[in-house]
């Protein structure tokens, strides 16, 4: 059976950062201010001898980024006198982001993120950094990052950002609308040992930011070799959009028992005889939530219902398939040391080194986000075809556009505008982004991966196929109301048709729709539990 982070994400106090075991439901939850952060002892010390060995090696040789320049100034030393000031320099050049400011959420993903990446030990950052972040995450301070300024290989716009607020030379932000409730747990053992624990001042919480963190050497390129925001938005996309598709599984249901349509496109010997994993998990589950055996009998009705219906396991598979693919990689991006260069405690002869590499390169979350992508818009395809199949008289016996009887009335029929319209955004953001090329740094850089924008365009997608699946709600409860009986209450998909009705206006005249839809939508996130 498939599963997605958004079925993990159990709610939880804490959650641990080790550098090893962080995933999608664990990113979110930091991100939502709904568990605070854990850092274990155990990958400090890991930290702390990363630290150390950077340190020897840049006293015994040339270490990129360190004791050399970045980018096309690879091969330029740093002079004596230059040196105090080159970490300095590296935050303040690359701190060059551009339009809006992102969002808290996604900015708190980021900081989630990087303190883990670090915890995995290959930065050569001393604890300290680490321990901030976490006061930051715990204390719901963060850092100002703008939307534009990297294309896959490197966050490093909104990291410099978040250097120069580390060390003081940018304010931290701070967010009051998060919950209380991340500040109001016990300290864990790393905070208390830092003295970063949230403590009561006369009767209320603190709110001074993380005290600044002196900037040493080594420490610009450390904390800016990293694909951090990419992989805090798309860990977001994946637990998002995994809880959406679940839901698009139930309004599905409730759309095929509105139309009355046949169970026996999602018979088991169909999907065995084809036996796609995403497919053949969900014609089990819309069976399970309308309650119909694995082997029904020959439909009552017509032979064959449109591919809207008929044929939903085929194309919604592929999109539950591709959201496990994106959580397999993240399993394993969120919780690597690719800094350039990695500090690895096991060189040559069992002595520390420097390992320049292409790690920061990020094909394979791109390949996987655009994937994703377009298999959200073909399920969203269906989901909008779902709607104009509901307004037809001729095919659910109903009234044409779910009108309340009313001569020449419209009912539902702006909804397929309003749905096609948003499908259309997922149509434009499906383009993939690994189509895109750039040569930089003096042809130094000949390529890029473009995840950036890759998980930029995810979120649209999210967005906008949740106001598809919310205007296909809308209709579904419709039509089961003018059916004049509601489905059996007995099975997963009656209880979902009974608290969606009793968040719906019952009111079927010609009226705007626009709040109807805004409801539906926030009622998905909890089909997506059945």
């Amino acid at each position: 059976m498939l599963t997605t982070p958004a079925e993990r994400a159990a709610p939880r106090d804490t959650v641990l950062l080790d550098g090893r075991t962080l995933d999608a439901a664990g990113v979110t939850l930091l991100a939502d201010a709904q568990a605070r952060p854990r850092v274990d002892p155990a990958a400090l010390t890991r930290m702390e001898a990363s630290w150390r060995a950077a340190h020897q090696l840049v006293e015994t040789g040339r270490v990129y980024g360190r004791s050399t320049g970045v980018g096309a100034h690879r091969t330029v030393d740093v002079t004596p006198q230059d040196a105090d000031g080159h970490d300095l320099r590296l935050l303040g050049s690359h701190a060059g982001g551009i339009g809006a400011p992102l969002p808290t959420r996604q900015v708190r993903a980021m900081l989630a993120v990087r303190v883990n990446q670090l915890l995995a030990g290959g930065s050569g950052l001393r604890p300290a950094i680490v321990l901030t972040l976490a006061e930051a995450l715990r204390s719901r301070f963060h850092p100002q990052a703008h939307e534009y300024g990297a294309v896959g290989t490197g966050d490093l716009t909104a990291l410099a950002q978040l250097g120069l607020t580390l060390i003081g030379r940018l304010p931290w932000l701070y967010d009051d609308h998060l919950p209380e409730a991340v500040v109001m747990v016990p300290p864990d053992t790393a905070a208390a040992a830092a003295g970063t624990e949230d403590r009561p001042e006369g009767g209320h919480r603190r709110r001074e930011p993380p005290d600044p963190v002196p900037l040493e050497r080594g420490d610009a390129l450390a904390l800016l070799s990293s694909n951090a925001l990419t992989l805090g938005q798309a860990a977001l996309i994946c637990h998002d959009l995994g809880r959406l598709l679940r839901a698009s599984h139930v309004v599905s249901a409730l759309s095929l028992l509105a139309a009355q349509g046949s169970s026996e496109a999602y018979a088991a010997p169909v999907h065995a005889a084809r036996p796609h994993l995403g497919s053949v998990h969900i014609a089990a589950e819309i069976r399970r939530l309308i309650g119909a055996p694995d082997r029904p009998g020959p439909p009552a009705g017509r032979v064959q219902d449109p591919f809207a219906f008929r044929c939903f396991p085929q194309v919604h598979g592929p999109a539950l398939e591709a959201c496990a693919g994106l959580d397999r990689v993240l399993s394993v991006e969120l919780n690597a040391a690719a800094e350039n260069p990695l500090i690895s405690l096991d060189g040559p002869d069992g002595t520390p080194a420097a390992y320049h590499h292409g790690g920061f390169f990020a094909a394979p979350l791109t390949l996987q986000l655009d994937q994703l992508c377009l298999a959200v818009l073909q399920t969203a395809r269906l989901s909008a075809a779902r709607i104009g199949a509901l307004g037809r008289a001729d095919l659910t016996g109903l009234p044409s556009f779910l009108t309340d009887g009313t001569t020449a009335g419209s009912g539902i029929m702006i909804l397929e505008y309003s749905a096609n319209s948003a499908l259309a955004e997922v149509h434009a953001a499906a383009a993939p982004a690994s189509l895109a090329h750039a040569v930089l740094s003096q042809g130094v850089e000949e390529g890029a991966s473009f995840a950036t924008q890759a998980a930029r365009k995810a979120l649209r997608v999210v967005d906008a196929y949740r106001l598809v699946l919310a205007c296909e709600l809308v209709a579904a409860v419709r039509a089961l109301r003018l059916r004049g009986g509601p489905p059996d209450p007995a099975v997963p998909a009656g209880q979902a048709y009974a608290h969606a009705a009793a968040a719906l206006d019952p009111d079927m005249t010609d009226r705007p729709l626009t709040g109807d839809v805004a409801t539906a939508a926030a009622v998905l996130d909890d089909l997506a539990g059945l």
